[in-house]
């Protein structure tokens, strides 16, 4: 009866050093602000497309500039046999022009306008560029915290399989025990050893995925992530999608190509009136005297407007088409996004309160009572009232629903970050009050 009691008091104090033992000291952990900060500030892709929002920009004002001024100098009406003897002909001259091309009135504003327009896309698109980034970062930082917080709770698992598959030794050894629960401890340890190199590989991944998201070498070591709350969400998915109208940068993005487009069509119509060209010459004439003819050889002035004849009609009626169909496919595009983001906004939501939940039944339901299941089937084990399986499988239960908690935690961190990349904004810092929201 000794040597039972014995064996009791060793599997109560295996199993509370294995807890004890557990909490390691942890690294410093990771900031996220400054993850995000140094992705936005390093990624090679945002800063190519900001190059071409710059890019685009540059091409405004060039829209609207009018054509460089033309400078004429010719001599006309001289002989051939004497091209430079201006006196022997009334008509001879040496004459210097200018002359400007004019587009009609309002095509450069309206070129300048859809410079303007597409310029305009490109620098919403760099912003979801931005969100895009963002949201990729802090789903790559919530799926390293689950993992640390999995590989945490294996290595207590596995010291305390140590201390089980040992007290399981001692046990047979003196009569108590059975062969088979020592070659079950074991496979049990072996098995969430194998976890482990799993969860280790994950990591490793996970830092190589980041360390790319930041522009730096995939082997920079990561520190752990810090622990965080549950955020609530207080905005309605009718709230949710008027910021995500407002907010989101893609939708501002095809509503200045739609603006664009229809700017385009406007151009086009104006296509149909002809342009100008104004000139303005000045004749150098020299005295001619012939005979009973002479001329004083007065300087003269000549002013001329010139302008096209807009003929080709069907050149004309295509660009009007293409501008109409550009219009259409953009509209249509702005549709499919607003309608695309209503789904999104409305399956994350349900996805969070599934996701809260399950952490909430986790933690306040089934984790506690795992625990105590798991240290009755101690006591039980320690009188010998339950088998060694039944020690197990408490054991590997209370691991199991551990591993889900964490999971549920980064998940809805994960669907939190897709439904700000979703809306354009963080959805915990806005609130809503008639139509428009602060952040």
């Amino acid at each position: 009866m000794k040597k039972v009691h014995t064996l009791a008091l060793l599997i109560l104090l295996s199993f509370s050093s294995a807890l004890a033992e557990s909490e390691e000291k942890k690294l410093p952990a990771e900031q996220l602000p400054a993850l995000v900060a140094a992705a936005v500030a390093n990624n090679p892709e945002l800063k190519a497309s900001e190059s071409r929002w710059q890019m685009f920009s540059s091409k405004v004002k060039q829209a609207s500039a009018l054509d460089d001024p033309m400078l004429m100098f010719k001599v006309q009406n001289v002989p051939a046999r004497n091209p430079f003897v201006f006196n022997r002909d009334t008509q001879s001259a040496k004459v210097i022009g200018i002359s400007q091309q004019l587009p009609f009135w309002g095509k450069r504003a309206l070129r300048k306008e859809v410079a303007r327009q597409e310029a305009e896309s490109y620098k919403w698109a760099v912003e979801e560029r931005k969100l895009e980034l963002t949201r990729m970062v802090k789903e790559n930082y919530y799926q390293l915290w689950a993992v640390d917080k999995e590989l945490a709770i294996v290595e207590k698992n596995l010291k305390l399989l140590s201390d089980v598959v040992a007290v399981t030794e001692l046990k047979y050894s003196i009569g108590q025990g059975v062969q088979p629960d020592i070659f079950k401890a074991g496979l049990e340890k072996s098995k969430m050893i194998a976890m482990q190199i799993t969860l280790q590989q994950q990591r490793k991944s996970l830092e190589a995925n980041l360390n790319y998201l930041l522009c730096r070498s995939g082997s920079t070591p990561l520190g752990q992530v810090a622990d965080f709350t549950l955020p609530n969400l207080s905005l309605s998915p009718e709230q949710l999608n008027a910021l995500a109208i407002e907010q989101r940068p893609q939708v501002k993005s095809l509503t200045s190509v739609v603006n664009k487009a229809e700017t385009s069509l406007r151009l086009a119509k104006k296509e149909f009136f002809p342009d100008f060209n104004i000139s303005l010459e000045y004749m150098f004439r020299d005295p001619v005297s012939a005979g009973m003819a002479t001329d004083p050889g007065d300087n003269m002035i000549s002013l001329g407007v010139t302008f096209n004849l807009p003929f080709q009609q069907e050149k004309r009626r295509e660009m009007r088409a293409e501008s109409a169909f550009e219009r259409t496919m953009a509209t249509e595009e702005l549709n499919a996004l607003k309608n695309s983001i209503s789904f999104a906004i409305t399956e994350t939501l349900a996805q969070l309160e599934r996701r809260r939940k399950l952490t909430e039944l986790y933690r306040n339901g089934i984790i506690p009572q795992a625990e105590h299941s798991l240290e009755s089937a101690l006591i039980s084990y320690r009188a010998s009232k339950v088998d060694f399986l039944t020690l197990l499988d408490s054991k590997m239960t209370l691991f199991n629903y551990e591993r889900e908690l964490y999971e549920s935690q980064a998940e809805y961190m994960m669907k939190l970050a897709q439904l700000e990349a979703a809306i354009g904004t963080d959805p915990t810092a806005a609130s809503v009050n008639t139509g428009h929201h602060k952040n």
